[in-house]
C-alpha cells in the first residue's frame, strides 16, 4: 500500500493523464541514443570494469564481480578427484535445468542419445520461468525473418555474430510451432490465430505470449515432456568443473551434491552448457530479476578450461524493475505492460521518453530522469519513475489489464496496490546477460571441442543489447540445435582418458599473473550477508 506521501505525488499523474494517454514523445536519434547510453547506461561506466589478467581473454574487460570468479581458484585440485570412479556414464550431459538445457536434452534425446539433465536447484529453476511477457517469431503475413533480423541487429549496436542471428530468426517460426505442439497454451483468437504484439524495438507485432506468465508455461511444458521422455534429472547437484580427455576435448563434469559436498564424476562424450545467467553476481550492486541460481555459473566452467568469451562486459538492465514496495524490489516488470499501452511519467506528471524504445536506451533514460534531471519519485529507500497502468483500460478498455496482464495485477495487489487504479513505480534491474561463451553456429564453443553451449550462457546471439521476447527464443533455438548436434557429435566421439590437468595449469596462471585472492569458483549461490543489492 502507499503511503501518504506517494499518494500525494500519484495526483500529479492522474491530472494530466487525459493528456498523456494521447500523446507521444518522438523516438530519439541514433545520435541521441548514443550519447544517453554512454552517459547513463551502466555498461559505460569504466571504473566497474577491469581488465582479465589470465585465461583466453586476457587484457579484455569485465565487470569486476565476474573477475573476481573467473580468476578464483576452483573448488577441487587436479589430484582430489579419482576419475577412474564414475558415478554416471552418458552420451550428452546437459549442465543446467531450465529451458535451453530442458529443449537440448529433449532434441539429443529424440535424436537417439543417452543423455542427462544435472542442475544446481530443480529441473524449471531458472530464468526462463521469470521471463514473462513474450517470445518472438515473424509468422505473420506482414513479416518475415528478414526484417526480424534487422530489428535484432540494429538493437543489438550491430554487433550481433551474424550465423547466429540469422539461425535465431529463421529458426523462429518453427520454434514457435514445436512449442505450441507440445501443448504451450499461446493467446489466440476465437479462430486459433495467435495474438501478437509489439515489443520495444519492433517493427511488427511478432510477440507471441502466454497471458504474462509465458516463460512458466513455456518451462512447465518443456519439463513435462522431459519426464514424459524419462530424461534422468540429477537435481540439487551442481557441476563444479568440467573434464577433458587428453587430446583437450570436453568429456564430462565434476559435480557436487549442493546438501551432502560429495562429488561425483559425469563422463561423457558431449557437454552441453546451459546454465544461465548471472544477475545474482549483482553488478555494480543492483537489484536483479533474476532466479536465485544465476551465477555465472557456466562462464566460469568453460573460461577455466579455456573456452573463450565474447561481450563478456555487457549486461542487460531491464528498465521496468519493481522500486516500490520493498518485498519484491528488483522483480521483473514486463515490457508487455508497456507495449499494451502504459507509459513511463515522471514525478511531475510528465511522459518524458517514448515507451518503446530498446532497453538499454529505456533504462539509461530512467537513471537519467532519477539522477541528473531530478525528476525521480521517492520511495522512501531510494528513486523511480511511475509506469502508467491505468492507461491501459483507458485505452483498451475496462478487464484488459486482468485479461493480458494477471501476473502483474497478482504481484502488486499482494500489497495493496491495483495497478487497474494506481500507477507503479519502477526502476532498471539487472535482467540479462548479453556477454558469454564464444561458439559457432552448431553449438559447439570455438576452441573446445565437444563442448556446447545454449541459451543465456552464449554470447553473440543479440550483440550488445536483446529486444524483448528473443530470450524465450535463443533458449529454444540454440537449445533444440545443441541437442541435436552434441547427440550427432556423440556417435562418433570415443572417450579417451579423463584428465583435470586444466586446473593445475590454471592455478599456475594466477600465480604467474601475481593474483591473490582467496575466492573459489563458480559461486553456485549468493550471499546477502554483506549488504544488499543497490536502491538507486
Amino acid at each position: 500500500m502507499y503511503s501518504s506521501d506517494i499518494k500525494e505525488l500519484i495526483k500529479k499523474v492522474e491530472a494530466r493523464r487525459e493528456y498523456n494517454t494521447s500523446y507521444e514523445p518522438a523516438r530519439m536519434t541514433a545520435e541521441q541514443k548514443e550519447q544517453l547510453l554512454a552517459t547513463y547506461h551502466p555498461d559505460y561506466r569504466a571504473d566497474q570494469f577491469e581488465l582479465l589478467k589470465i585465461g583466453a581473454n586476457k587484457g579484455e574487460k569485465v565487470p569486476h564481480e565476474l573477475a573476481e570468479m573467473l580468476q578464483a581458484h576452483s573448488r577441487i585440485t587436479a589430484d582430489s578427484v579419482n576419475l577412474d570412479d564414475v558415478a554416471y556414464d552418458v552420451d550428452v550431459l546437459v549442465i543446467g535445468g531450465g529451458g535451453a538445457g530442458s529443449s537440448a536434452a529433449i532434441e539429443a534425446k529424440r535424436a537417439g542419445a543417452n543423455v542427462m539433465i544435472v542442475t544446481k536447484l530443480r529441473i524449471g529453476d531458472a530464468n526462463t520461468v521469470m521471463a514473462e511477457g513474450g517470445i518472438q517469431g515473424a509468422d505473420k503475413p506482414n513479416d518475415s525473418p528478414a526484417i526480424h533480423y534487422i530489428d535484432a541487429f540494429g538493437g543489438g549496436h550491430f554487433a550481433a555474430k551474424p550465423e547466429l542471428l540469422y539461425k535465431l530468426v529463421n529458426e523462429a517460426p518453427d520454434a514457435i510451432n514445436w512449442l505450441n505442439e507440445l501443448g504451450v497454451e499461446f493467446d489466440k483468437a476465437p479462430d486459433g490465430t495467435m495474438i501478437t504484439t509489439h515489443g520495444g524495438g519492433t517493427s511488427r507485432k511478432r510477440m507471441h505470449a502466454a497471458k504474462d506468465y509465458t516463460g512458466s508455461e513455456i518451462m512447465r511444458t518443456l519439463r513435462d515432456e522431459v519426464f514424459n521422455l524419462q530424461i534422468p534429472v540429477v537435481d540439487f547437484t551442481a557441476a563444479i568443473e568440467l573434464i577433458l580427455d587428453e587430446n583437450g576435448k570436453c568429456a564430462g563434469a565434476v559435480l557436487m551434491n549442493m546438501e551432502t559436498k560429495e562429488l561425483m564424476v559425469a563422463k561423457a562424450k558431449t557437454v552441453i552448457i546451459a546454465t544461465g545467467g548471472a544477475g545474482r553476481m549483482h553488478y555494480q550492486g543492483f537489484p536483479t530479476s533474476n532466479h536465485y541460481g544465476a551465477t555465472a555459473d557456466g562462464l566460469v566452467l568453460g573460461y577455466r578450461a579455456g573456452a573463450k568469451l565474447l561481450y563478456a562486459d555487457t549486461l542487460q538492465y531491464h528498465p521496468t524493475g519493481v522500486a516500490y514496495p520493498e518485498q519484491i524490489f528488483g522483480a521483473l516488470v514486463t515490457e508487455k505492460v508497456r507495449s499494451i499501452g502504459a507509459k513511463l511519467v515522471n514525478v511531475n506528471g510528465e511522459v518524458f521518453m517514448h515507451p518503446l524504445e530498446t532497453r538499454d536506451v529505456s533504462a539509461a533514460s530512467i537513471i537519467r530522469e532519477c539522477s541528473d534531471r531530478g525528476n525521480g519519485v521517492y520511495t522512501g529507500s531510494g528513486y523511480g519513475v511511475w509506469l502508467d497502468t491505468p492507461m491501459i483500460e483507458r485505452i483498451h478498455g475496462e478487464g484488459t489489464i486482468m485479461a493480458r496482464i494477471p501476473a502483474m495485477h497478482r504481484m502488486f495487489n499482494k500489497y495493496g496496490i491495483d495497478i487497474r487504479y494506481e500507477p507503479i513505480l519502477v526502476y532498471p534491474t539487472l535482467h540479462y546477460q548479453n556477454g558469454g561463451l564464444d561458439i559457432g553456429a552448431d553449438c559447439q564453443t570455438s576452441n573446445i571441442e565437444n563442448l556446447f553451449v545454449a541459451g543465456e550462457a552464449v554470447g553473440g546471439i543479440h550483440g550488445r543489447n536483446r529486444l524483448m521476447g528473443n530470450s524465450l527464443l535463443d533458449i529454444i533455438v540454440f537449445g533444440r540445435d545443441a541437442g541435436r548436434s552434441a547427440a550427432e557429435k556423440a556417435k562418433n566421439t570415443d572417450c579417451c582418458k579423463l584428465t583435470l590437468a586444466h586446473i593445475a595449469e590454471f592455478e599456475a596462471k594466477i600465480r604467474e599473473a601475481g593474483i591473490e585472492t582467496d575466492k573459489v569458483s563458480p559461486l553456485l549461490l549468493p550471499t546477502y550477508s554483506h549488504g544488499n543489492p543497490k536502491r538507486s
